[in-house]
């Protein structure tokens, strides 16, 4: 199945517009991430974290008076989805289900005419979230430099090298605006946990899935059309490879859609994420690796040109 038989788009002349949308989008990003911070999940932080639902909307403010009695009014308070859906998570350690037993508790004294249910609950001792965080990074940078020598020695190491830098575009762009939206809406939490992780190495799966189409139909090509240049050829691979790229990048993306306004809270992050770096993989495969690839090249050509004219 195609949905175009025979494109023209020159992609490589619009690279450097490009270049310039994908610095605007790491700027705003990164800026997020440094202004409005990280927001962690328990996962990375460690301590307690409820999630109840009550009978009735209750004020955020009613249930920090009541938890300030056991001294824990500065606990993180929010919505979580709806306006009776309440999340409390604290810092605050104690042996076993202490914490939360204390909490429950509290909230049934304050509360007694509006009961709740626990939709979850979840304890992470200090050291474990610490050594989650770390094995999560670790486990981002590992794939990264798997992906970069497996490219280099298919194709060649510049192949590699812009491949991953495609893919650290992906990452961070992703992470940039789940940094920055990360609480505009009530229905759309985006802490760090390990569900984001998970999403953020299915997209750098994904991205690389398409990266390596797009340069398999560079090389092939390059065989055929001995006598056209790089530029030319690399237009002519990727406008064949554009029907076989909507359609998929096409499909994971109606499926993240469907999956982030009916699957539920727990899954709301990790289609936001994933829907994010799939579109910014499927871009970044065309205008990040395969233009990067193209300026390398047309500028080791020049140099060994102005080497041979100097000789």
């Amino acid at each position: 199945m195609r949905l175009f038989h025979e494109t023209h788009i020159d992609f490589m002349g619009k690279r450097n517009i490009w270049y310039t949308v994908s610095l605007i989008t790491l700027v705003i990003g990164l800026a997020a991430v440094f202004v409005r911070g990280v927001s962690f999940g328990i996962d990375f932080l460690g301590g307690t974290e409820l999630v109840l639902r009550f009978d009735q909307a209750v004020p955020i403010g009613d249930i920090r008076s009541a938890l300030d009695k056991v001294g824990l009014g500065r606990s993180e308070i929010k919505t979580f989805g709806s306006d009776r859906d309440i999340l409390i998570r604290t810092s605050e350690q104690a042996p076993g289900t202490t914490m939360g037993d204390m909490m429950r508790e509290t909230l049934k004294g304050s509360f007694s005419n509006n009961s709740f249910t626990v939709l979850k609950e979840d304890k992470i001792g200090p050291r474990i979230g610490y050594e989650l965080r770390r094995d999560a990074v670790y486990a981002v940078i590992a794939t990264l430099i798997v992906i970069m020598v497996y490219i280099g020695f298919r194709f060649k190491f510049v192949y590699g090298v812009t491949a991953v830098i495609a893919l650290f575009h992906d990452v961070l762009v992703t992470f940039g605006l789940c940094s920055l939206l990360n609480g505009l809406s009530p229905y759309l939490n985006l802490e760090m946990t390990q569900t984001m992780v998970a999403a953020f190495l299915t997209l750098i799966g994904f991205s690389t899935n398409d990266t390596v189409i797009v340069f398999d139909r560079i090389r092939e090509n390059l065989k055929i059309y001995r006598s056209e240049d790089l530029k030319t050829i690399m237009n002519k691979s990727i406008n064949q490879t554009l029907s076989r790229t909507i359609i998929t990048s096409g499909t994971v993306v109606m499926v993240l859609i469907v999956l982030l306004l009916f699957g539920g809270e727990v899954n709301r992050g990790f289609a936001f994420a994933f829907l994010i770096g799939t579109i910014s993989g499927t871009y970044s495969s065309v205008y990040v690796a395969s233009a990067m690839v193209l300026d390398w090249t047309q500028y080791r050509k020049k140099k060994l040109q102005a080497i041979k004219a100097a000789a």
